[in-house]
């Protein structure tokens, strides 16, 4: 089990401590929700949180396969609802692997992505397309 510590700092600000590492981080509000927009909101983290585990999930597959995926990046487009209940409506990902590798293996690193514990843990009304650059 892994602990946060999490603190209302007021304003619409939030200060966020990792207990394994003690690594901080803070949120605010998005301008479009009543913040100043001068940090990551909660849904941000949650993009933020997809792309990354989807990268991690593919460099473990990667490893794997003993490939190197170092410089892949990730590109997450967050979309709210445009009605209550607010909500993400869509996060859609575009993955981009810079090394040139053969289709097989990238068949096996897009089936990793897709096992992706944040993008299984999210809920099935969440739009998450998800597009791959090869090379």
């Amino acid at each position: 089990m892994v602990t946060m510590r999490l603190e209302y700092e007021g304003d619409l600000h939030c200060r966020a401590v990792h207990g394994p590492s003690g690594t901080v981080l803070s949120t605010d509000a998005p301008k479009d929700n009543q913040g100043r927009g001068e940090s990551f909101s909660p849904t941000d983290l949650v993009a933020t949180a997809l792309g990354t585990c989807m990268l991690t999930v593919m460099g473990i597959a990667a490893r794997t396969l003993s490939l190197d995926v170092t410089g892949a990046t990730a590109t997450v487009a967050k979309e709210m609802t445009a009605v209550a209940p607010r909500r993400i409506a869509s996060l859609a990902v575009r993955i981009h692997v810079p090394q040139a590798i053969g289709p097989e293996d990238r068949l096996k690193l897009e089936r990793a992505v897709h096992t992706c514990p944040v993008h299984k843990s999210l809920h099935p009304d969440v739009a998450m397309p998800i597009t791959f650059d090869w090379g």
